[in-house]
Formats: structure tokens, C-alpha cells, sequence
């Protein structure tokens, strides 16, 4: 084991620069400031009224997709490397209870407090039939590395302000689940959290106790920007050609920044959008590309402006998206491919090993004061999580090395906690996800980052 050093790091840092000229981007380091982790297999028992069918979740996992009742008997694996030779995760369903996992969105609340997330369940409509949407506190303990679950909030929508038929259309308190919704994003306007949707792609207006107050449509100048999933997109095409959407199916609003003042929000599809002109996906010399919108939280309704943001590789996706200031924010990009490390092998059909380990997984500062004249934000610098400065040896999870790694298939969001600290918190997907230990699912860790280098760069 090499001794950190401050002046080797700062040498190195100096160097790494992309060779593109004019258009060259920094690489800088982030430092571990703090580490907790929520186990994988934490539940919460589901409101008594909303009844019995969700005191156990995920009896729609198998392979055949045909209800399973008996508990613990589908067996969680991950598709990462050959898809033919799924590893096995460690983890089961159907399991008793609700489970607080999957964290998709997060804010800081303070004092190592957190709003976090959960998923829409275990992926897809059809397989979260029975995973009710969810909120949770909780509190971070940097020491012991553990992260406790205050309080969980089921959204509801009792007033019936969805637009469409939800699964428990027929009860009083009208819980949501995840085939009614896919939860990906959350911010506090006001007195209401705005929590942006995959499947519409929707921001869903709702009370700290839950409850729905509205359902915002994305149409920007006239258009409505839809995805499959959407409530009127409710068939199969016709023919292959015949689609009326533009955002891909779980591609919609996976980050949503908020401005600093606390007027405006900024919705980001995930996945470029679909150019019909040219039948693929909207890019640009070769590189595609996704676009931020703007959303006035007074009238609740979109201008007409609209940025890109031009992803570094063909298959890569935006995870999350927050503000720095009023001009500059941070996007997590990432591949969607890849997780692991430490016991890696080649790309091949093993299943005792990653043999595609944790690659593209990193976050952009971003200008939207230096946009170009196509409508580009420009790409300041970035950090790469699969390198993380750890002088203090704060890991809890994996190795407490030198550098440390986030080796998740999905750091899926971040939240700004101070003037040079970020959290960022993995979706575990469980069972699905196995990334920090080869055949152990993934826990929902909260990372503390100091940040300062990226803040600082231009």
C-alpha cells in the first residue's frame, strides 16, 4: 500500500487534462470525507390500509413473470458482463414487508439528514405491481458507517388528482406503486416536494405526508414530450414506425436540478430523446446528446428554453442533476453496463468474477454561462468515482485503500450538502445489482465527497 501524498496527487491532477484542444476537460479528484450504508435487505411494513397484498413485495419476478408467492424463492441475479451468464446477487423474493430500497433521488436535509428515494420497485411495471412509492428520513452516522431509517412516507393520492387509473383505484387512501409511476428525482419547493417521473415523464407535485396535489405535463412551447409509458401512449404501436412518443422507455426524468433562489426547476431526460427526421437518437458529430428543461415552479408550467448536454459516449445516460450556483451545476454520467471491482477478469463468460467492472462513472461541473451557439452547456471538469482520494481511510464498504472505488452499476444521485461537500447515494436495484462483493446485493450507500477541486475549477 502506497502513503497518500498531497503533492504527488497535486502533480498528477495537473496533468490530466483530455487531449481535444480548446475543448478539453479537467480531471480533478474528489476526496472521501464519509461513508454509511442502509443493508440491502431493510423493509418497512406497508400501511395496514392499504391491504394485504402489499405485506410482502416483488411476488412478480419471475422469469415467466407468473405470480410467485412463496417468499425467498426467486433468486436475484445481475445481467452485467454476458447476459446469458447471469452472477448470481445473493438476494431473494418475494420478501416480507416493503422494501426500503433502490434509492433514486436524494436532498440534503441537514445535521447528516436526508430525504431519500426509493425506486419504482424492481425495475418495470410489470414487476412492481407491489412496491409502494416511498420517501424516506434518515440519518447518516459518517463514524459507524450506518444509516438509519427515521420515518418512511407511502405517497398517496386520495384527492384523485392522477390523470389516469392507478392500480388501487378502488381504495380510499389510493396508495401509489410503481407501475403507476417510476419515481426517479425529488426536490423541496416550498412546502411541497416535486418529484420527477420516468414513465410520463411527469413531476409530481405532493405534501411532506405524501399526498398528491398535482401532476405537471412535460409540453414545452406547445409540445408534449411523452414516452411509451405515458398514460396516452396506453398501446403497442401498430407497426414498428408507428410510435407518437420522444423520450425512451425509462429515459425520462431521471434528474431534476433546482435553482438556488428555489423558482425554477430544471427536469433532464436521462436518455436522448428520439429525432423521428432521422430515426435515431438526437446527437451531434457523432455524440448524442439529452436536453434540460425549464420548469417556473410559481405557474408550474415550461418556458420555452431548453439546453443539451452532450454525453461523452454512445450508451451512456444522466443519473442526476444539481445546482452549484445560479449558472453552474453538477450531472452524474454514467454507463449503464458496468459495475465491480478488485476481483476482475476478462470479458468472458465467467460468472466468479466482474468481467466488466465499474468504468464510466463520473460527475461533470457543467456552465450553463458558457453555452454555445447549438444550445450547448459547456463541460468543465469532472471526477471519476471509480478513483476517489482516501487519505483518512473513511471506507466502510470494500477495501479502505488509498483510492476507493463506488463500484455500482448505478450512482444515481447526488445531493449538495455544504459550500464544498456532495452526498452521492447508489440505486442498489435489488436484488438485481451486485457490485461492491461479488454475490452480495449491493447495500444503499450514502458517500461524502469533498468536492473543493471540482468547485473550483473553470
Amino acid at each position: 500500500m502506497i502513503a497518500f501524498s498531497p503533492t504527488r496527487l497535486a502533480a498528477a491532477l495537473a496533468l490530466v487534462t483530455t487531449a481535444f484542444g480548446a475543448s478539453a476537460q479537467t480531471e480533478v479528484t474528489a476526496v472521501l470525507a464519509g461513508h454509511a450504508a442502509l443493508s440491502t435487505f431493510t423493509t418497512v411494513e406497508a400501511p395496514k390500509a392499504a391491504g394485504p397484498f402489499f405485506e410482502t413485495a416483488g411476488k412478480f419476478n419471475a422469469a415467466n413473470r407468473q405470480r410467485t408467492e412463496v417468499l425467498n424463492s426467486i433468486e436475484g441475479v445481475t445481467f452485467v458482463g454476458d447476459p446469458k451468464h447471469p452472477r448470481k446477487s445473493g438476494g431473494t423474493l418475494p420478501i416480507k414487508g416493503q422494501s426500503v430500497q433502490g434509492f433514486s433521488g436524494i436532498v440534503s436535509l441537514g445535521n447528516a439528514e436526508f430525504l431519500a428515494l426509493t425506486d419504482n420497485g424492481f425495475g418495470s411495471k410489470l414487476n412492481s405491481q407491489d412496491a409502494l412509492l416511498m420517501v424516506h428520513n434518515v440519518k447518516a452516522d459518517w463514524a459507524n458507517g450506518e444509516v438509519t431509517r427515521l420515518k418512511t412516507t407511502f405517497l398517496q393520492d386520495p384527492d384523485r388528482k392522477v390523470p389516469f387509473a392507478i392500480q388501487n383505484e378502488a381504495t380510499a387512501e389510493r396508495f401509489l406503486t410503481g407501475i403507476d409511476f417510476d419515481p426517479e428525482s425529488i426536490q423541496i419547493v416550498g412546502d411541497e416536494w416535486w418529484i420527477g417521473d420516468e414513465f410520463g415523464p411527469y413531476v409530481l407535485r405532493v405534501t411532506p405526508q405524501g399526498k398528491v396535489l398535482g401532476v405537471i405535463e412535460t409540453v414545452v412551447g406547445g409540445k408534449a414530450y411523452r414516452s411509451p409509458d405515458h398514460y396516452m401512449n396506453g398501446r403497442l404501436p401498430n407497426y414498428p414506425g408507428d410510435a407518437s412518443f420522444e423520450a425512451r422507455r425509462s429515459g425520462g426524468f431521471e434528474p431534476m436540478a433546482k435553482s438556488l433562489d428555489g423558482k425554477t426547476l430544471y427536469p433532464m431526460f436521462e436518455w436522448p430523446l428520439w429525432d423521428a427526421a432521422t430515426k435515431a437518437q438526437e446527437s451531434r458529430n457523432g455524440k448524442p446528446y439529452t436536453r434540460i428543461l425549464e420548469l417556473d415552479a410559481a405557474s408550474k408550467t415550461y418556458s420555452t428554453r431548453q439546453w443539451k448536454y452532450a454525453f461523452e459516449e454512445t450508451g451512456n445516460i444522466a443519473a442526476d442533476f444539481q445546482m452549484l450556483s445560479m449558472t453552474t451545476g453538477l450531472v452524474i454520467e454514467r454507463d449503464d453496463m458496468t459495475e465491480g471491482s478488485g476481483n476482475v477478469c476478462k470479458d468472458e463468460p465467467r460468472t466468479d468474477c466482474f468481467t466488466r467492472p465499474a468504468k464510466f462513472k463520473r460527475i461533470y461541473k457543467i456552465d450553463f454561462a458558457q453555452t454555445d451557439a447549438d444550445g450547448f452547456v459547456k463541460k468543465v471538469a469532472f471526477i471519476d468515482l471509480t478513483k476517489i482520494a482516501n487519505p483518512q481511510r473513511v471506507a466502510k464498504r470494500g477495501p479502505n485503500e488509498e483510492t476507493f472505488v463506488l463500484p455500482h452499476l448505478g450512482p444515481e444521485g447526488l445531493t449538495v450538502v455544504d459550500a464544498k461537500h456532495i452526498v452521492v447515494v447508489n440505486d442498489n436495484n435489488f436484488p438485481y445489482s451486485s457490485g461492491r462483493t461479488l454475490g452480495k446485493p449491493d447495500d444503499n450507500e450514502l458517500t461524502l465527497l469533498n468536492i473543493q477541486a471540482l468547485i473550483d475549477a473553470k
